[in-house]
């Protein structure tokens, strides 16, 4: 059966939500313009959304239908709690494609088990759908961050870049390499327009991250399968590798992401220092549960 769509009561609803919030409320500064109705306004709340302010008036008005990517977005931007949330998205008929809905867990194929064991002194982790972070060596969380103290709902390649201070500092070139993850996740989405955990991932950080909000709005798309990355390690020092990413042949979407140096250079000698290093401590590498 076809949801219900309510393009009337939608508008209603949106523009009661924003009237409930000031800007300071979604990290906007205070304006000093007179504002004539309370709330935020839709230029806003589209700015918060990193949707166009033309786009999010045709939904107010009744005049465009809303993605259940978009519906994740302005769930964030404007606040929502759960009950608010189910609501939004059965007026809008995608009452099946909540963003609450349980994901699926995603499980590491035997093969890039296999490689990722192999790879000793060589950073390298298992990247999912929606670059989650499925799986790491020892070396990989030497050279970034214990994935395995991260939430699992957090541990997610994109959301780290944005949200952990470690991270962001490890990443010399940080907003290059950030832009190009956001560029990434659009093909991402692009592959999965549907996907709810990638509609919540990217109305989360949204909601997070100015900088977030503003590349994802320019839809600019890059596969990111290999280039150099500039690191800055608390332990070792800078560092210049190679960083490439093999698909997996399946289908699954699952990716290798393989950090190496040229023989012989500091950055190699830096890998080797951290892969001693890690070779007195207990076993990193692991499996991520979902």
């Amino acid at each position: 059966m076809t949801p219900h769509v309510d393009p009337d009561e939608l508008g209603a609803f949106l523009r009661a939500r924003r009237a409930e919030l000031s800007p300071s409320a979604v990290g906007l500064p205070e304006s000093t313009r007179h504002r004539k109705v309370p709330g935020l306004r839709r230029e806003e709340v589209a700015q918060v959304a990193a949707i166009s302010v033309d786009y999010y008036t045709r939904l107010e008005q009744g005049r465009v239908a809303a993605s259940a990517s978009v519906l994740a977005t302005l769930s964030a931007a404007l606040r929502l709690d759960e009950d608010q949330q189910r609501y939004l998205y059965e007026i809008a008929g995608k009452a099946d494609a909540r963003p609450r809905r349980r994901r699926a867990r995603q499980t590491v194929r035997p093969a890039m088990r296999r490689l990722l064991d192999r790879l000793t002194d060589t950073p390298a982790i298992v990247l999912g759908k929606r670059m989650d972070v499925l799986a790491w060596n020892s070396a990989a969380a030497a050279l970034f961050v214990d994935f395995g103290a991260v939430p699992a709902a957090r541990r997610n390649y994109v959301h780290l870049l944005f949200a952990d201070p470690t991270m962001r500092a490890l990443n010399v070139r940080w907003e290059h390499d950030a832009r190009d993850a956001v560029a990434a996740l659009r093909m991402e989405a692009a592959a999965d327009p549907d996907d709810p955990e990638l509609a919540r991932l990217v109305g989360e950080l949204a909601v997070l991250d100015e900088d977030f909000r503003r590349w994802w709005a320019e839809h600019r798309v890059n596969s990111a399968t290999y280039g150099t990355k500039q690191y800055r390690h608390r332990v070792v020092g800078d560092l210049t590798l190679d960083c490439d990413t093999w698909s997996s042949p399946d289908g699954s979407g699952q990716r290798l992401m393989v950090l190496t140096a040229e023989a012989g250079s500091p950055s190699d000698e830096a890998l080797r220092i951290l892969a001693s290093w890690t070779a007195t401590a207990p076993d990193t590498a692991t499996e991520a549960t979902r």
